[in-house]
């Protein structure tokens, strides 16, 4: 029986026969490297959590889940897009439809399994192309998906030494501009929404910065 066929066997989505039950569907829905890619996001998401007080289960079913549609090719996304009736940007869905697997996969696995707590839906959502205001499970699981063992763009390393020693803003910040300067030297498209993402939370890092300081110079 399929994952989106189950949502009446859906009894706790946090519980290991729940997740047991997602790993075998996702053995089915993924390849071989893109389904070792999940179990490496689910494990980072949960060393990250416990690193920072975040609910480890919701990070590692995150995690787990967030490429429950990275199957798809082009044309099945944006099937995917209007079989669930998603506003999405016009421009991403026509050049860039890759970038939608979160939030098809985040609206298929709401309907199919409506016991997935709404965080963790989120999260999903927002793995691929980040948000501004992004809560702490949705920057764990944001910065697991960059950060998996599997990974080995250069510079990843840095970045990862980075992990509970810096505020989790500041290592989601540094690792969404690693993504975005490798996107640069790729000569790949940028997600429209990247450059107010940049500056929301550049502008906080410079607040906290400051706060900082100010704090230092009255002690």
């Amino acid at each position: 029986m399929s994952g989106e066929d189950e949502a009446g066997c859906c009894a706790d989505a946090l519980s290991d026969a729940f997740l047991e039950a997602r790993e075998r569907d996702l053995r089915e829905r993924l390849g071989r490297r893109r389904y070792e890619h999940t179990l490496g996001v689910a494990g980072t998401a949960a060393r990250l959590a416990r690193a920072y007080g975040v609910d480890e289960c919701k990070a590692r079913l995150a995690g787990l889940l967030h490429d429950w549609d990275k199957g798809y090719d082009d044309a099945g996304i944006r099937a995917r897009v209007e079989e669930l009736g998603l506003a999405v940007d016009p421009y991403v869905f026509e050049e860039m439809p890759w970038l939608l697997h979160g939030p098809t996969a985040a609206a298929a696995l709401a309907r199919a399994f409506p016991c997935l707590p709404r965080d963790v839906v989120q999260a999903i959502a927002r793995h691929t192309a980040g948000a501004v205001g992004m809560t702490d499970l949705d920057m764990v699981v944001y910065v697991a998906d960059a950060l998996e063992p599997g990974r080995d763009y250069a510079g990843l390393d840095e970045i990862r030494a980075l992990a509970g020693r810096v505020p989790l803003e500041e290592l989601y910040l540094a690792t969404f501009r690693h993504v975005f300067l490798n996107l640069v030297e790729r000569r790949k498209r940028i997600h429209p929404q990247s450059i107010e993402i940049w500056n929301y939370y550049l502008a906080r890092s410079h607040d906290a910065a400051d706060e900082r300081k100010g704090r230092k110079g009255t002690a």
